[in-house]
């Protein structure tokens, strides 16, 4: 890795391209348009918003989110987009380092990850976040968040508790909508969120018989994390969950795409 101003790290890491042949350049920086270098490989800003201009693609990650976690979910991007293949490098640049990442073999069960529901992931993936830092009045929070697909999902679970959600139309996206969410986040049972962001209910018990969907999950996991795995391998959802240990995990397909835990310093 490589320290320098800023600038100048954007010039090396884009001869450093360059010179690997790597495949495209991610920059974990809002940078002005008179900075961006004109490049043959794709470009993609990590900032806060998501934007698939045809110059530049602009990819939203949660800041509190470590570099490797958030490199492994940059890779799936690349990936799942066809920027790059398995085994090829890309060169990324933050405002302390510079580094080369090789997209290892296995990463692309994490396709799926950013999809026309990335916006809400996001934010849900920041209140799992501070749910895990801070706990809710000081005492570990565990939570699972299970989006898109909500019909199905819905079909696949019922109702633990009387649904706190039902007739109110409150949307992950909104602003007021994050401590609403942390309080209810103490409640038994899954949150459903529509693609949109919309909350359709929770206090969901979700339907899942683990021998009959013969799920691939590293050994250890709980009963929470086998419900949001199997949800997922059953609909086309996707799954957050929060464990009282402050660990943060995302389902896709039945697999575990991320694994994080903002307590410990990696």
């Amino acid at each position: 890795m490589v320290k320098g101003t800023f600038g100048t790290m954007l010039d090396t890491a884009v001869d450093l391209l360059k010179k690997l042949d790597g495949k495209a350049l991610v920059v974990f920086s809002e940078v002005s348009p008179e900075l961006l270098p004109d490049l043959d490989a794709p470009l993609i800003i990590v900032g806060s918003k998501f934007e698939m201009d045809e110059k530049v693609k602009r990819v939203s990650i949660p800041k509190t989110l470590d570099l490797d976690n958030s490199l492994n979910l940059i890779s799936a991007f690349l990936l799942e987009h066809g920027m790059v293949n398995e085994g090829e490098n890309f060169v990324y640049v933050t405002e302390d380092v510079i580094g080369v990442k090789t997209v290892r073999k296995g990463i692309s069960v994490m396709k799926g990850f950013f999809s026309k529901s990335q916006d809400v992931i996001q934010k849900l993936l920041e209140i799992a976040i501070e749910l895990s830092v801070e706990g809710r009045e000081g005492a570990p929070v565990g939570a699972i968040f299970v989006v898109g697909d909500s019909r199905r999902v819905l079909r696949h679970s019922h109702q633990m508790i009387p649904n706190p959600f039902k007739g109110h139309k409150i949307n992950v996206l909104e602003r007021n909508s994050k401590e609403i969410i942390k309080e209810f986040a103490q409640l038994d049972g899954a949150f459903v969120v529509r693609e949109d962001g919309r909350i359709v209910a929770a206090g969901r018990y979700l339907e899942v018989e683990p021998k009959v969907i013969d799920l691939m999950l590293p050994p250890g996991l709980g009963s929470r994390h086998i419900a949001a795995a199997g949800i997922t391998k059953l609909t086309k959802a996707m799954a957050i969950t929060l464990s009282e240990s402050g660990t943060i995990r995302i389902f896709k397909n039945g697999l575990m795409l991320l694994e994080y835990n903002p307590r410990i310093k990696y």
